[in-house]
């Protein structure tokens, strides 16, 4: 289903939309990382239709800022990858060890496709301290470096504590701590963090990690294919050449 092709208000396209992304990102986030788990994410179907199963009204939630620290990425890229992810989620780490380097250094590094990170811790305390960590590197310029020593194998079991943070910022080569420690407790990164959730809780995502890929919702840490089957649709509908009749009709 496609939302390009409407005659509908705005509002009621954009409460259509959300739904549909709240179906994905919350019965199927829940099925592919439902607690206990072991077996492999739920596959999510991308079309061979560049525009099927996208919403032009999520796609705008990117927010193509090029000096947000939580992003890589040209800011004009033609596809931006949104990723709503906890740094206690086991394959929120999957997905940052295993896939999205490939991704990086295919897509990212290229200028096809830029990503944006959203904080959305949804573990608990733990969850929520290391959102704000992680915001607070990303002030010094660290936030990736911080996402990478977060999410190596076995760190997360180390826990999150104020310790343990401190010990992350060093590894991503965080140059200022006390400043590192100061920000974290902020008022202004416990903000930038509940603004993250908030984003994906209006989504409808009730785990992690959930995407949005140029407004097609992904559902979990899908295998490679699915993203890469994702981003080529995307550029393919980006290159695409705009119908005036298309235009017309979604007046």
């Amino acid at each position: 289903m496609s939302s390009s092709r409407t005659s509908r208000p705005r509002a009621v396209a954009i409460g259509a939309a959300v739904a549909a992304a709240a179906v994905l990102l919350g019965v199927v986030s829940y099925t592919a990382t439902k607690p206990g788990d072991a077996g492999p994410p739920v596959s999510a179907e991308v079309s061979a239709d560049p525009q099927a199963g996208v919403y032009p009204e999520l796609a705008k939630l990117a927010r193509r800022d090029a000096k947000d620290p939580l992003a890589q990425g040209r800011a004009d890229a033609p596809v931006v990858m949104i990723e709503y992810a906890d740094f206690k989620c086991g394959y929120c780490g999957k997905f940052a060890r295993d896939t999205e380097p490939a991704l990086v250094k295919k897509y990212v590094d290229e200028g096809t496709l830029r990503i944006e990170w959203r904080n959305f811790p949804i573990f608990g305390k733990e969850s929520d301290a290391a959102a704000r960590a992680a915001w607070a590197a990303g002030q010094q310029g660290r936030f990736w470096q911080f996402h990478a020593a977060a999410y190596a194998e076995g760190a997360k079991e180390k826990g999150f504590g104020d310790a343990q943070l401190r010990a992350l910022a060093e590894e991503a080569g965080v140059k200022d701590l006390t400043r590192f420690g100061r920000d974290t407790g902020s008022d202004v990164a416990a903000e930038a963090v509940k603004k993250d959730q908030e984003e994906a809780y209006q989504l409808g995502a009730t785990s992690t990690p959930s995407f949005l890929v140029n407004g097609r919702p992904i559902a979990g840490a899908q295998p490679a294919g699915t993203f890469t089957a994702a981003i080529e649709a995307a550029v393919r509908a980006a290159k695409a050449p705009k119908d005036p009749k298309d235009a017309k009709a979604g007046q």
